[in-house]
């Protein structure tokens, strides 16, 4: 039961940063309804629960030698990935894909920070 919790929390989250970036950042633009938005935000959730963990074990030299910051990569080839699953998801051009992951990142991030604080 937790582990649905969670699903469902990081789906929600997800959603909130889809729009987030929708609203925020000039070329990233979400079309359709609710539906489409929560089935974006679904396919971000399993991008981030299956891809995420693998793409950060091949590129984990990058990320330490970078000090951190080729997680930003990880989170762009993530969001690449859902721009070409999701039909209702369009990024145009690399600086709009580079803005988009660093928002829906620190968001997810921020989700995290509270799952782990509230389990303690």
């Amino acid at each position: 039961m937790r582990w649905l919790s969670r699903v469902v929390l990081a789906i929600a989250i997800n959603l909130i940063a889809i729009l987030a970036a929708n609203q925020w950042i000039p070329g990233f633009s979400v079309s359709g309804g609710f539906k489409e938005w929560l089935i974006a935000a679904g396919i971000l959730t399993i991008l981030n629960f299956v891809v995420k963990p693998v793409l950060k074990l091949v590129l984990g030299p990058i990320i330490v030698l970078t000090l951190g910051l080729g997680l930003i990569l990880v989170n762009m080839i993530v969001i690449y990935l859902l721009d070409k699953f999701s039909q209702d998801i369009s990024i145009e051009g690399v600086l709009t894909l580079l803005y988009g992951s660093i928002l829906i990142g620190a968001l997810n991030f921020l989700m995290h920070l509270a799952i782990h604080k509230k389990d303690e």
